[in-house]
């Protein structure tokens, strides 16, 4: 198959950087098309790749159709098809290349969205928009396919969309964790994010936990037990939430308090009492970036800081992660970003490790909440806010306890990178709610009842399956049912999805039309006395972001806009004697520094040039910023 290159342009080994031109070739990308490529047993050894295909659910497509629709969801190969697809239908517009592999040796694509005929990607304002980080997360995905197609659909036909491919530059990053897709849509497997294997119950074993589907319907339910001796009884936390007349919802109470007790589908294989709590991987990409990273559980050998789970080794131990970062370094003329995940839903900023108000630029803050209502203008999602109030306490007391809900800081968070590292409007927005619909007890909480109420109402109860009774080799007597983890817990059944991916691209696209965006107004040259010549460039921000983030300025992840002259190098050399000499600024480099350019502001730069001899001497000004773009005019002195 012949496609566009394929560049990757992000390092796979820590803290250095590639750039190797690699053709499109299946059977070598995708171990799974490798006949040589070795597959893992879920036994607690790995042996290579994670891909086994035991089941294909009704509700993904496996095989792309001849027209992309968004009534199903759709595999990386599918997705992978489409943008080799679109690579090929429009290339005046669009550059597709891996950016990095995944642990399993996945291709991670990338796709840069914009006019190629006005100029370069790196010399526009750019937004960057990604999903698939968790690996079932997948309505993320499907809302970066969303807005690729809508994007391409709309350009020359759709006025906004043809000016936003002209003058800035997109990226779009639909899986950023092949591995974990894969293994959540082919098999009844799930885990968190990474494939990795990892040792999280830290007994030495790797993977040796994981959930069964002991029944074979392909999906891993819950199980509940009731407690019948003494030791179960005194364990038993959970009850039959009396508000669902048909006994279907279970509550959490406290050990020896309830009647029920309640595993994940599957066996305790490794004989330690708990069941499921090692299964396939468990690092956590979403906690594995390098602002403000912490080490996992155990790490800390006080035993009175903090720790995060699923943080990884270190900072970007993790390939996925990294090659998000290291891309993001490489490409500062970025000012928006979302990565996202589901299912809360909302629209999650930082800070993740304090409140808003302590630790953000008030006027970067005014921004965020701008863009906070923006969202919710788009989505009608519950919350907009930050991580570690708003997301952390949006329902306010525990429900169990009745205790007040506390702020609560995750580390290494991907939003916090966005800010206070990476100096950007950078969310990480959660999809889909679990079928939490409408709050139909009117007790302010949108949880698990609301959503079995809304399945009954509107999805004919097919996002629940019914307690069915099943004989337990160590457990004895259990019922097996509960909500469908894959499309209703963590994502919605599928006539649920275009709704779910379309609002939030559109909110993601109205970021992308508020880019900072420079524009020149004027340039004058005017001819003064015996040679010399006065240039002045006007320009303003004519976008609806400012050039730079007070944190951008602080971090000096930006420069500040700066206006320069350019001409023919035989006519500057020589200082004193050159034919060409630029008077004004006085400065060596002879650089006019603006600092950064707020939206709407007009600035202006002014030289002054010495001119010898008669002849018309062709020059560039140059306008260049980080985040607002570059720009270029051309201009004659002429002596006559």
């Amino acid at each position: 198959m012949r496609k566009t290159t394929l560049l990757t342009a992000a390092c796979l080994v820590f803290g250095m950087a590639t750039a190797q031109v690699r053709p499109f070739e299946p059977e070598t990308l995708f171990p799974e098309k490798n006949e040589k490529s070795k597959f893992h047993t879920v036994s607690g050894e790995r042996h290579g790749p994670s891909f086994f295909r035991k089941f294909e659910f009704p509700e993904v497509e496996y095989k792309p159709g001849e027209k992309l629709t968004f009534d199903k969801y759709h595999t990386v190969e599918v997705m992978y098809h489409w943008y080799e697809t679109w690579a090929k239908q429009y290339p005046d517009i669009v550059d597709l290349y891996v950016v990095g592999q995944s642990f399993e040796g996945r291709p991670i694509y990338q796709m840069t969205l914009t006019n190629k005929k006005t100029g370069k990607d790196t010399d526009k304002p750019a937004a960057y928009f990604e999903g698939g980080r968790h690996s079932g997360e997948i309505t993320s995905s499907e809302s970066i396919l969303w807005l690729t197609q809508h994007l391409l659909e709309g350009y020359g036909k759709d006025a906004e969309i043809t000016a936003l491919i002209d003058t800035k530059a997109i990226y779009l990053r639909p899986q950023n964790n092949p591995d974990g897709s894969n293994l959540y849509l082919y098999t009844e497997q799930r885990n968190r994010s990474t494939v990795r294997p990892t040792d999280n119950d830290r007994d030495g074993l790797l993977d040796e936990d994981p959930e069964e589907d002991l029944d074979g319907d392909g999906v891993i339910y819950q199980m509940r037990k009731k407690a019948v001796t003494d030791e179960e009884k005194e364990k038993a936390n959970f009850v039959i939430d009396p508000k669902d007349p048909k006994g279907r919802l279970m509550e959490r109470t406290f050990p020896g308090k309830g009647e029920y007790l309640m595993y994940t589908e599957g066996y305790d294989n490794d004989g330690d009492g708990s069941y499921n709590e090692d299964g396939i991987g468990g690092l956590d990409l979403h906690r594995n970036y390098p602002e403000n990273w912490r080490p996992n559980s155990g790490g800390d050998l006080t035993g009175r800081g903090y720790t995060q789970g699923g943080a990884g080794e270190y900072p970007l131990s993790e390939l996925e992660s990294r090659a998000t970062v290291l891309w993001m370094l490489s490409h500062p003329n970025i000012s928006v970003v979302n990565s996202m995940d589901t299912r809360v839903p909302m629209h999650l900023r930082a800070p993740s490790t304090s409140k808003s108000e302590e630790r953000m630029y008030p006027e970067d803050l005014a921004i965020y909440k701008e863009m906070d209502q923006l969202g919710l203008s788009f989505t009608a999602y519950p919350w907009a806010g930050d991580v570690y109030e708003t997301y952390a306490t949006r329902y306010k007391v525990n429900s169990m306890t009745g205790d007040p809900l506390k702020p609560e800081p995750l580390f290494g968070h991907g939003p916090d990178f966005g800010y206070f590292y990476y100096g950007s409007i950078w969310y990480g927005d959660e999809l889909w709610n679990n079928g939490a619909m409408k709050d139909y007890d009117g007790d302010g909480i949108y949880d698990d009842y609301d959503g079995l109420m809304w399945d009954d109402e509107a999805n004919d109860s097919k996002g629940f399956k019914p307690w069915t009774a099943f004989t337990h080799p160590v457990l004895g007597e259990v019922e097996i049912g509960g909500f469908h983890p894959k499309f209703f817990g963590q994502n919605g059944p599928p006539w649920q999805l275009e709704d779910w991916a379309k609002k939030q691209a559109l909110f993601n696209l109205a970021m992308a039309k508020r880019l900072p965006q420079l524009a020149i107004s004027d340039l004058k040259v005017q001819k003064l006395a015996d040679g010399e010549f006065e240039i002045t460039l006007d320009w303003s921000n004519a976008g609806q972001l400012p050039v730079a983030l007070e944190q951008a300025k602080l971090v000096k992840i930006v420069q500040e806009d700066r206006v320069s002259l350019d001409f023919d190098k035989e006519l500057t050399k020589g200082y004193e004697d050159a034919q060409v000499k630029i008077t004004a600024p006085s400065l060596h480099d002879k650089t006019v520094y603006s600092g950064y350019t707020g939206v709407g502001e007009k600035k202006t730069a002014t030289f002054r040039v010495k001119v010898e001899g008669n002849e018309p001497v062709k020059g560039k000004v140059k306008l260049s910023s980080t985040r607002g773009g570059y720009l270029e005019r051309e201009f004659t002195l002429n002596q006559q």
